[in-house]
């Protein structure tokens, strides 16, 4: 009971001869590290936030200009041409306050008025300068004499060693773009999937709308593009992310997957130790504003905001809409396993659990037998559900007592870690484990991970590890740049013992980790029970597949002047065409953090370039020079609308806030109803690798991320999330629905099976397990499997194009 005794400061006792007063000093001690760490942290802060706060310019350059004034003075010249002599005027006159000093004074507010001044110049400058994107439109390997000034200039004005938030003030605002140029790319983007007569239809929609009420729609956005730091960021949160009451988990959650042959070590507590402890060195880094920001040719700095709500935050349920909560210095995580949770404390004598100290505590919960309560095992079904019944639950059954206690423990942590009893990871030997780890990561049971919170870190068995994030705070590049971080610092920094356990001694005093205690009543039992099925049916439904192209990679691809990720959606085009027949609206995500606050815009990636040359491919009679020819105009005409949405001159963002403005004033637009409506049959999007160079992948090349990815967007499409993984690798993350009225196996399905056959089983969840059944037991062919083949022939075919220029040269 040592732990007992550490836990109590003092302790006394009346006596006949008085008090007799006892101190811990072992305790006394503790109180007095956390509090030197706490005020050690608070100066650090205040020094970054100083540093940050007259960025480009340093507080040292605050004392050159003030002894550069005072020596002018002392020279009797006065560059201020009279403004000192005003200022000591309004100085007010007292003993304490002589002439002399008076002087000085004022000679140090002019010199500190003109440093800030100076700044502000600075930044404006600097932001004029970030507001040119000429650059990008240059062709590869090629600068303009333009650009190589521009480029000098800000190298210049960015000054030395910035910290993560130091270029957020000079940041340019996301411009609105013309409702001409909008409407008129949008008209461009959906030419190919449109008959003449549906085109001419669309046409005059579009056209009418330009007239009316569109000017009237954009003077309102152009008016919030001048008064907010970002026109798009806000709405786009609440709108598409907490305002939606459907469920979160495979709808809009998303997972990042481990490293991708690499198991550092099997032990499950001490991974978990040593990952969890890499990710609080990246808290604190990220909290004292130490970390480098993102900048693109090393040069150009990426908007930083979306960082700040990493840890310590959840999306809270309401009635009618989220929030989003964050909060600072959390000091404890929440632990789930085996249905049951666990609170460990983070910090000891005022800093980080080591990791021995971290892989002892999650053994202590990995070889705890106690049973769980009644109604516990399941709760975290309730992220997963419908939103709506989770916030009348937390209202109604998590408002007081040992539940609000228990809940708040959950929300306030500084992340999830779930302790998972499966095992899971790529094996060379199973063609679909990597399906069966991207589904765990996506969805796992459906109650074991805490869909709520910004991040649910989920250990297996086996030592393999992944993450789930919620989507409402940030992109996928921020929580993949903590990644990098966290795998990196994993294998190359911490390490592992022979046996592979944690290094360091192990400090056994430590208290072990506390169960939550809940008091669950059976109608929330019943609400979570509800919650669950609802979750396991999405669940069941969603069909994965991980496919590895090795054949070839960025670097053969760039030999072939062409932009690995343009040659990469023109692949999907053609397998989508193959596999469906058709072409379709297809998204492909982009970032806009150029610009302040700046998140995503979409890149329209079906084109009619693309879709000529889609055709060529299945046409016979078309020869590769010609097929080659239109494959460069495709790729061409992808490059430049990725660096249109890169730039602000994207179409749907801008679309999305007027139809929003339409809304709060009341005024309908069959155009924009109808362009916002429109399914995403084919939603695609790049993970970005190596944001941080960690890992050196000459020298370690097996150390390869396998990237992450996401549900199916539309119920009758694909959603595919691929990753370019050094010069000899692509991994595709694909994702459909069993149950899409449009896949090959359920149209072969139904055809087969009589209309008697399913009057007699209406239920549509025992429907797609049917339809699984079949795919399963009839070819083994999985749409999401089928579409991966597809991508990897389309690959291979467009690679053989180049093969024949390269024979015939």
């Amino acid at each position: 009971m040592a732990e007992a005794h550490q836990a109590v400061a003092f302790q006394f006792t009346v006596t006949p001869d008085g008090i007799d007063l006892q101190l811990s000093r072992e305790v006394l001690k503790h109180i007095y590290l956390s509090g030197v760490t706490s005020w050690k942290k608070r100066a650090i802060r205040f020094k970054n936030g100083v540093l940050t706060g007259v960025y480009p310019a340093s507080p040292s350059s605050w004392l050159i200009v003030v002894i550069a004034i005072m020596s002018t003075m002392y020279a009797r010249i006065d560059p201020s041409m009279g403004m000192i002599d005003r200022i000591k005027t309004s100085l007010p006159v007292s003993e304490f306050m002589t002439v002399q000093t008076q002087t000085v004074l004022s000679a140090i507010l002019f010199a500190t008025g003109l440093w800030l001044s100076f700044i502000f110049l600075l930044r404006y400058i600097l932001k004029a300068l970030l507001s040119y994107h000429g650059w990008i439109f240059e062709s590869h390997g090629k600068m303009s004499f333009s650009t190589k000034v521009w480029l000098s200039l800000v190298k210049l004005l960015s000054g030395r060693r910035p910290l993560l938030y130091s270029f957020q003030a000079s940041l340019p605002h996301l411009p609105v773009p013309s409702i001409d140029d909008t409407i008129s790319r949008y008209l461009e983007s959906v030419r190919p999937l449109l008959d003449d007569e549906q085109y001419k239809q669309m046409e005059t929609v579009a056209n009418d709308f330009k007239k009316d009420p569109a000017p009237k729609l954009q003077k309102h956005l152009k008016l919030k593009s001048w008064w907010a730091t970002n026109y798009v960021s806000d709405w786009w949160e609440e709108y598409i992310y907490l305002r939606g009451r459907d469920p979160i988990m495979v709808n809009s959650n998303f997972y990042t997957m481990d490293l991708l042959y690499v198991i550092p070590t099997h032990r499950q507590a001490a991974r978990a130790a040593n990952v969890v402890h890499a990710m609080l060195q990246y808290r604190r880094k990220l909290e004292r504003g130490e970390l480098t920001p993102l900048r693109a040719l090393g040069i150009v700095p990426m908007c930083s905001f979306q960082y700040e709500r990493m840890f310590n935050t959840t999306r809270i349920p309401g009635i009618e809409t989220d929030f989003v909560q964050h909060l600072k210095d959390r000091k404890h995580l929440v632990v789930y396993h085996q249905g049951r949770f666990f609170k460990v404390w983070l910090y000891y004598g005022g800093r980080h659990l080591w990791p021995s100290e971290l892989e002892l505590q999650f053994q202590r919960i990995l070889d705890d037998k106690s049973e769980s309560q009644p109604g516990e095992i399941k709760l975290p079904a309730l992220t997963a559900g419908n939103r709506v019944p989770w916030a009348r639950a937390r209202l109604k059954y998590f408002s007081e007592g040992v539940n609000r206690a228990s809940l708040e423990t959950i929300e306030t942590a500084a992340f999830f870690l779930t302790l998972d009893d499966e095992a899971h990871g790529y094996d060379p030997e199973n063609i679909r484990s990597l399906d069966l780890y991207a589904k765990s990561l996506l969805h796992g049971k459906c109650y074991d991970r805490w869909f709520d919170k910004s991040f649910t870190l989920i250990v297996y068995k086996n030592g393999k590890i992944g993450v789930n994030t919620e989507h409402s705070w940030a992109d996928s590049p921020i929580i993949g740049q903590m990644w990098e971080y966290v795998l990196a610092t994993d294998c190359f920094h911490l390490g592992y013992t022979a046996e592979g356990h944690c290094k360091g001694d192990v400090n056994k005093s430590l208290a072990p980790p506390t169960r939550l205690q809940w008091d669950i009543p059976k109608a929330c039992q019943e609400i979570t029970e509800g919650s669950y099925m609802i979750a396991k049916g999405i669940a069941d439904d969603v069909d994965f597949h991980g496919c590895l192209f090795n054949e070839f990679g960025k670097g053969l691809i760039k030999k072939c002047r062409t932009s690995p990720d343009a040659f990469i959606q023109l692949a999907l085009q053609l397998a989508h065409y193959r596999d469906k027949g058709e072409f379709c609206l297809t998204y492909e995500s982009s970032m806009t953090r150029m610009f302040r606050e700046g998140r995503t815009e979409t890149v329209r990636s079906c084109t009619s370039e693309s879709t000529a040359f889609v055709r060529a491919m299945e046409d016979e009679n078309t020869t590769n020079e010609q097929r080659l020819l239109l494959f460069k105009k495709a790729a061409d005409k992808h490059q430049n609308m990725y660096r249109l949405a890169m730039t602000g001159a994207g179409i749907d963002r801008h679309l999305f806030c007027l139809y929003i403005v339409s809304k709060v004033m009341n005024i309908d637009s069959p155009f924009l109803k109808q362009v916002l409506s429109e399914p995403w049959r084919l939603s695609t999007s790049q993970t970005p690798q190596q944001q941080l160079n960690l890992i050196d992948m000459q020298k370690f090349p097996r150390y390869v991320g396998a990237g992450g990815g996401f549900g199916p967007v539309a119920d009758d499409g694909y959603g595919v999330s691929y990753i370019i993984v050094g010069e000899n690798l692509i991994t595709f993350h694909i994702s459909s629905k069993f149950s899409s009225p449009e896949t090959w196996s359920q149209t072969q399905f139904l055809e087969g099976h009589s209309s008697a056959h399913f009057r007699s089983s209406p239920n549509q969840t025992h429907l797609i397990q049917l339809i699984k059944v079949f795919r399963i037991t009839r070819n083994s062919n999985q749409d999401s499997f089928r579409f991966g083949q597809n991508i990897r022939q389309a690959m291979l075919d467009i690679r053989a194009l180049f093969n024949l220029k390269e024979k015939k040269m």
